[in-house]
């Protein structure tokens, strides 16, 4: 009993350190959300509500996850199944999509998805799918969960140190990279950029679809050039590209939802993409052109 006790003490402490952490951390969230919205063309994102929510997303997100996170470990212990293919399927079916399902009802509003009919199933097949998608906002981390379907993304290797958040994409085993090239760190190793396409393609390979923004950053007021790594991992693998749209309302951080009611985000998915016959700057231009075609410009002067 007093080792339980004392188990129990220390990992309270644990649990209340890392909280604090996530407290203080989540300001850096509202710093780089902020500058998103600092466009001309765009409502630049006011302290309240605006600040507020996008501080309380991200507190409640890492927790959230922090302790799904604790749970998909109690799992593995539980079932003996301790290798990432089995705790993927707990962490990133169970916990990451319920964690972005709830974080975008409770901070957002609603998520509306259109164009269901060319989803591809939840078990796609060999191989399987790359998803790609505009990246205007950390709100596109949230709601592309509404579309129920399952993948791996590409992330930077930091975000395996965000308290809650990296711990649960280390247990779904989704593809870190080093976004910045590291002395003394081979392009071989874990995060090395040439990982980025070899654990893609055993991904596709596998059946568990791939998703990328291919703009690579946020931005919402810009038209980022399409980056080559998701139209080069389609190809390699004959995969077809499910082509995404987010349209994020301009009323999101600023309306007083959930007292009020919100504009929702809207998912449009297109129909897909065939690779084959294409190179990968025909495949770039014709993505851009459909994903962009639903979504308002921001790019032109009101």
């Amino acid at each position: 009993m007093a080792i339980l006790y004392l188990f129990l003490s220390i990992f309270w402490t644990v649990f209340l350190v890392i909280e604090v952490i996530i407290c203080i951390g989540a300001f850096t969230a509202v710093f780089q959300e902020r500058k998103i919205w600092l466009n001309p063309n765009l409502p630049s994102l006011k302290p309240f509500p605006g600040m507020i929510k996008v501080y309380l997303l991200n507190v409640f997100w890492m927790s959230c996850c922090l302790v799904g996170a604790i749970l998909t470990i109690l799992e593995a212990i539980i079932t003996f199944q301790w290798s990432l293919q089995n705790t993927r399927n707990f962490a990133h079916i169970q916990v990451e999509r319920r964690c972005a399902q709830w974080t975008t009802k409770l901070f957002v509003g609603p998520v509306l998805v259109q164009g269901t009919e060319n989803l591809p199933p939840d078990e796609p097949g060999k191989p399987a799918p790359v998803y790609i998608a505009n990246h205007d906002s950390q709100i596109d981390l949230a709601a592309v969960y509404h579309l129920n379907r399952q993948w791996r993304w590409i992330s930077k290797s930091q975000v395996m140190f965000l308290p809650g958040v990296g711990q649960v994409m280390y247990l779904s085993d989704h593809v870190f990279i080093d976004r910045v090239k590291k002395k003394h760190k081979s392009k071989d190793s874990s995060t090395g950029a040439r990982n980025l396409y070899i654990k893609s393609n055993e991904s596709v390979q596998s059946g568990v679809p791939m998703f990328f923004f291919p703009q690579g950053t946020r931005r919402m007021g810009e038209r980022l050039p399409f980056k080559d790594g998701a139209f080069k991992v389609a190809k390699e693998n004959d995969s077809v590209l499910v082509p995404v749209s987010i349209k994020i309302p301009l009323t999101a951080w600023n309306s007083m939802y959930p007292f009020t009611k919100a504009d929702p985000v809207i998912l449009t998915v297109h129909k897909p993409i065939e690779t084959k016959g294409k190179d990968v700057e025909q495949l770039k231009k014709e993505s851009c052109e459909v994903i962009y075609r639903v979504l308002p410009d921001y790019t032109k002067k009101s």
